[in-house]
């Protein structure tokens, strides 16, 4: 165990909490009409914080002990067994870390996959519907897939899948449970003859800025030890970004004639998301490739692709992280080639690759869309999803936790 390592882990810790809290909240926050501020901020923070305790009761070891290849057990149900002599494994054989800085990092992972739903239903879902989704939808599909991917004896681990840091954990697997609930909750009154323009493209801006600091903690730190590789993932965090900014922008410019703020920033979002599972094991050209790329197509997903779909996917969930998050799945098949710079190994084999980063999409797209289908129908069951008409027209932020976010 080296104290670099530890110290980075808790660094890295505690960077991917700001990118929830306050980034996430004030990217969704700021997209949002000023009579929904508050509600957005309530619900990232509380399904923030719900998720990250259901990982130290159960999801922990559901997801990181031995099982199945689609869970693991109950081992280390509320903990147990695990101490401050506990050690947790790395990628590096005899290399450890202390199990506790290893469960407070993947925590706040649980944390943000499901405070990124929040955004698809935003503005008109009841926030005691929102809880017991989470829930569900935490215990059944998050926590199934973690183990999937990154857990012992996980079935797309043992499959070959890449993923380094959560483009199919996270991105995708929020972005379909996002869509699925802007179905199954249906558009917000006056969609698409009311003006639902972002109330402070400012508070946008920063929150982008926040998660894109915070993403070197989310990407660089999920190689568990300060070494090279995390350097790999760290450079490439900063390329791909950048490559999508400028590519969402330009794009933007030649469709509409202007480019946009708030296209810049979502664009940022998009190279985050799209070099998530690609960071460990491309190069930086091949980042950069994804990330160009990526504000290309979730440019295309937050509009053609919405439209196409139908659903008033209030924040753009599904448009960024699930197509984003599609495109750097398998574009990571690609460019994990030696050849293209990519850290695979002599037998690496392109095409075999991209068809198991493509299971390892469809299965998580699959299981997402089922899982969550469930999850809402049970909540409309017991509390109904919706708030009335009138309290919506109102906002959230009043009828829901009785405070406004501005003076007026």
């Amino acid at each position: 165990m080296h104290k670099g390592d530890v110290a980075w882990i808790m660094t890295a810790t505690l960077l991917v909490l700001m990118m929830a809290l306050p980034g996430l909240a004030l990217f969704y926050g700021g997209l949002v009409r000023a009579k929904n501020m508050l509600s957005v901020l309530m619900q990232v923070m509380t399904v923030f914080s719900l998720n990250a305790l259901l990982f130290a009761v159960y999801g922990y070891s559901l997801a990181f002990t031995e099982g199945t290849p689609f869970i693991g057990s109950l081992d280390k149900v509320f903990l147990s067994g695990v101490t401050i002599d506990s050690l947790a494994d790395t990628f590096t054989d005899n290399v450890k870390l202390p199990e506790f800085a290893f469960i407070a990092f993947q925590a706040t992972f649980a944390g943000i996959t499901g405070a990124l739903v929040v955004g698809a239903f935003a503005e008109r879902m009841k926030f005691s519907a929102v809880l017991i989704f989470s829930v569900i939808w935490f215990t059944f599909c998050y926590l199934p897939i973690c183990h999937m991917v990154w857990g012992p004896g996980g079935y797309l681990l043992e499959d070959g899948a890449l993923d380094f840091a959560g483009g199919t954990v996270v991105h995708i697997n929020a972005g379909i449970a996002g869509l699925v609930g802007a179905y199954m909750v249906g558009k917000r009154i006056g969609f698409g003859r009311e003006s639902m323009a972002p109330h402070s493209l400012t508070l946008t801006m920063v929150g982008a800025s926040l998660l894109w600091v915070g993403w070197f903690g989310f990407n660089a730190g999920s190689n568990l030890e300060a070494t090279s590789g995390a350097a790999l993932a760290f450079i490439n965090t900063l390329f791909a970004t950048a490559a999508a900014v400028l590519a969402w922008s330009l794009a933007e410019a030649l469709l509409k004639g202007k480019p946009s703020m708030l296209g810049a920033a979502s664009g940022a979002v998009a190279g985050l998301v799209a070099i998530t599972p690609a960071c460990g094991s491309v190069g930086p050209m091949g980042a950069i490739v994804i990330g160009t790329l990526s504000g290309f197509i979730c440019l295309w997903g937050v509009n053609g692709l919405k439209h196409m779909l139908g659903a008033d996917d209030a924040l753009d969930v599904f448009g960024v992280h699930g197509v984003g998050g599609i495109v750097g799945a398998i574009l990571t098949g690609v460019f994990a080639a030696p050849a293209l710079g990519g850290t695979g190994g002599e037998d690496f084999a392109m095409g075999a690759q991209v068809w198991i980063q493509t299971w390892s999409v469809i299965v998580t797209i699959v299981w997402s869309a089922v899982v969550a289908f469930i999850a809402y129908k049970i909540a409309d069951i017991l509390v109904g999803l919706r708030v009335p008409e009138e309290e919506e027209r109102e906002g959230l932020d009043i009828t829901a936790h009785g405070e406004s976010a501005y003076r007026s």
